[in-house]
């Protein structure tokens, strides 16, 4: 522990720090705990969970836990949520990866329990992945108590029987995921009685009627296909989102103006979000763009052939950008863009554009060979 230097306090009420090694210097999380559950730190500190920072190190002295753990850059759920820099294509994406890491830890016997789900406990990466933040809470799943020994959980988001009312179980983080939906939900824009329907049986006070396991949840989250409907209140039908499909007629929703907020997840890098400054900047970035390929001069190159060049340059450079930005998740067609080491993550992104481009030249190659050079 001595090799960690500090370098900010980050929460000093509740005793949080930057820290950096001072051999490697890699940059990690210092916490001092008085509320912790010791076994679930070793237990993760054993096999770590995807998803969740990496437990480096601890040890236990006079009463508190000193833990190390795995500094993870991006943006806090909660602040997304508060500058409402949210569309709905990521506000899904953000519950399927909590549902994961949830589904990972409940998985264990006997189920850890996280009981401290809020958005100021998610952050949001630079390759647009949610990570849970936060174990001070979390505790083995006891089924022979009737109700909780230590009450721990966050006002708002804590369910019923955290405060005193029951036994903590995997249904109890199914509660606070219902409620981070229905803030995310706020913050797009994107509220609707499918979205209502989850919410309202993930927060049933009674947890056996809520979904019994994170699996059903998930199953419910795609009932429609992995897409949100946005239709008005007044005129859509709730469906089941209980667990099966819903369906909408294509006359509906073809007919409903409100629809017009489901292209919103399609609106490229830098609008997605409606915020001013960063509409500006794309906008003129993609201005730049069109200008500099459609104006470019290529040698011994002209007519049909010089423009085949000059958009297949546009294509190039905007699929760069959608990489980048992991427009519409374009980051999936390689797989190693989706691993938790970031240097993996962006070798990927390389590989993918290396692929993708030369497979655009191929093509257009092919195209130019139609095209009289005149």
């Amino acid at each position: 522990m001595s090799y960690y230097k500090p370098i900010a306090a980050i929460n000093e009420p509740h005793h949080v720090y930057l820290v950096q090694h001072q051999e490697t210097k890699k940059i990690a999380i210092k916490k001092v705990l008085d509320v912790y559950n010791l076994a679930v730190y070793a237990e993760l500190y054993r096999n770590p969970v995807a998803g969740t920072p990496r437990i480096i190190n601890y040890y236990e002295e006079a009463g508190q836990l000193t833990v190390i753990e795995e500094y993870i850059s991006g943006t806090s759920l909660q602040d997304m949520i508060r500058h409402a820099d949210i569309v709905p294509s990521d506000m899904l994406q953000y519950m399927l990866d909590l549902c994961t890491i949830l589904e990972q830890l409940h998985l264990h016997n006997p189920a850890i329990i996280h009981r401290d789900v809020k958005p100021s406990n998610v952050i949001i990466t630079s390759y647009n992945r949610a990570v849970l933040l936060d174990f001070n809470a979390a505790k083995y799943h006891t089924a022979a108590k009737d109700s909780d020994t230590i009450l721990l959980g966050t006002q708002g988001y804590a369910a019923p029987e955290q405060y005193g009312f029951g036994q903590s179980s995997p249904q109890t983080d199914i509660y606070s995921m219902g409620i981070l939906l229905k803030e995310m939900a706020e913050a797009s824009h994107c509220q609707n009685p499918y979205i209502d329907a989850v919410t309202a049986k993930c927060t049933q006070m009674n947890p056996a009627e809520r979904y019994q396991s994170i699996g059903e949840l998930r199953q419910a989250l795609l009932a429609n296909g992995g897409i949100f409907p946005y239709t008005h209140a007044g005129r859509a039908s709730t469906g089941d989102l209980s667990g099966s499909s819903s369906k909408r007629s294509n006359a509906q929703t073809q007919n409903d103006p409100d629809t017009s907020a489901n292209h919103m997840q399609f609106a490229p890098p830098g609008f997605r979000s409606k915020t001013p400054w960063k509409m500006a900047v794309a906008l003129l970035t993609y201005i730049f763009l069109a200008w500099f390929c459609l104006s470019m001069k290529v040698n011994n190159t002209f007519g049909a052939a010089l423009w085949v060049e000059r958009v297949f340059a546009l294509i190039i450079m905007l699929f760069i950008v959608a990489s980048i930005f992991d427009y519409l998740h374009v980051r999936k067609l390689m797989p190693l863009c989706q691993h938790e080491k970031k240097a993996t993550r962006i070798f990927g992104v390389v590989v993918l554009d290396i692929l993708v481009v030369f497979g655009l030249i191929v093509v257009m190659a092919i195209v130019q060979s139609f095209c009289p050079n005149s």
